[in-house]
């Protein structure tokens, strides 16, 4: 990639139910580590459709969420596209609209939208309780979440 890739950082969730704000503390974490003007970090609780005012005119977009699968262990990370979603059992938060459907949407309405996206999908325990705190093992993932999309950056320049 050259340097002139405009690239967006976005954690989603709800800081306020739980395992759910994880992608929240990722992308807080995340802020104090990167100083590109190419590099965008940002922090959202906004879903499905709204999602699509925030990705225009960038080249990519990493996202960084929570995840609840049928078999995943609490903490486990997953690099996934849009696509990916068709596997899992439920997004932690009401998304409303399922990503892939929304991307296709911005496409036909002609919006300039990242060519690359990838998902850092962190698997979730607890995304009901009221609590600013993640479980434990959703807790020990933050650093490694930030780690990876750190790593994800490297290339680019």
């Amino acid at each position: 990639m050259d340097e002139k890739t405009k690239t967006l950082i976005l954690g989603l969730g709800n800081s306020l139910l739980c395992d759910d704000g994880v992608g929240i503390y990722v992308a807080a974490e995340l802020k104090t580590r990167i100083n590109r003007p190419e590099i965008t970090v940002m922090e959202t609780g906004v879903a499905g459709l709204s999602l699509l005012d925030l990705l225009v005119d960038y080249d990519k977009v990493i996202i960084i969420d929570a995840i609840k699968t049928a078999e995943g262990k609490a903490g486990q990370i997953y690099r996934l596209d849009p696509k990916s979603f068709d596997t899992a059992l439920h997004t932690a938060s009401a998304h409303g609209i399922d990503f892939p459907t929304a991307l296709e949407f911005g496409r036909k309405l002609g919006l300039h939208l990242p060519q690359q996206i990838v998902i850092f999908a962190i698997e979730a325990s607890d995304i009901s309780t009221f609590s600013e705190e993640c479980t434990p093992g959703v807790r020990k993932a933050i650093p490694v979440c930030v780690k990876m999309v750190l790593q994800e950056l490297k290339g680019l320049k």
